[in-house]
């Protein structure tokens, strides 16, 4: 039942990165932890003819790339992986190719604390890493380490990659991303961004511990509602 709603989670999520304009086409990628597996999306099938069945699932102990399913998986898959075997208390990954980010990553630039919700990402930047081909060990080497106490991360000449404890938490950071480097690319076209001072960010950090996206809360909105028995009055005797 679990694997069921995870499968179908990572579709409704593509589409919902398909209809902000985070994704299209068949770009990006998304992974969810299950057990000792991780299910992937498929590589090279569009978001609004994707099905459940269709995500592919791979041991995250696997260095070969041995998967089972209807579809192969996505050619990142090595990335997705090492990021959840590097990062035990994650559970989803989000890889789009939004436009301002991927404009940002493209010069090769970190984002800095321009807005306080940088903070969200567990520091004052969002780095940007070198560049890599897609689908390599190599790019899968940069992005582990851009993710080092970060949430996020730039891929250079590429776009963005998020993580979560959850597909949730992570939809809501790949959202915010792109959010923030639009803010950042619009604020750069008209002036010079003032940036927040490090000591600041600091406390934003540990203010976001118990803000934005909690896994908990959402959970607890989507639970079912008890039911209350009515006793319904006797009709009266006449």
């Amino acid at each position: 039942m679990i694997e069921t709603k995870l499968r179908k989670a990572l579709v409704d999520s593509c589409l919902e990165l398909e209809r902000l304009q985070i994704n299209q086409g068949t770009s990006g990628n998304l992974s969810v932890r299950l057990d000792d597996e991780m299910l992937i999306t498929p590589s090279g099938i569009p978001y609004d003819r994707l099905t459940p069945d269709m995500i592919a699932s791979m041991p995250l102990a696997t260095n070969g790339g041995s998967w089972t399913g209807l579809q192969k998986p996505s050619s990142e898959w090595r990335m997705h992986r090492d990021i959840l075997r590097a990062r035990p208390n994650d559970g989803a990954v989000v890889h789009t190719h939004s436009i301002y980010a991927t404009a940002l990553s493209i010069l090769r630039e970190d984002i800095p604390a321009a807005h306080y919700m940088i903070a969200a990402f567990g520091g004052s930047t969002v780095r940007c890493t070198s560049y890599a081909p897609y689908g390599t060990q190599e790019l899968s080497d940069l992005v582990v380490e851009g993710l080092r106490d970060r949430h996020g991360v730039l891929l250079g000449q590429h776009g963005m990659v998020v993580t979560g404890r959850d597909l949730g938490q992570a939809m809501w950071r790949a959202v915010e991303l792109e959010a923030l480097a639009k803010m950042y690319v619009i604020a750069r076209s008209i002036g010079r961004p003032h940036i927040l001072p490090d000591e600041e960010i600091a406390i934003i950090v540990e203010r976001f511990k118990s803000y934005g996206y909690q896994s908990e809360a959402v959970a607890a909105l989507g639970a079912p509602r008890a039911k209350v028995a009515v006793k319904k009055p006797k009709p009266k005797k006449t």
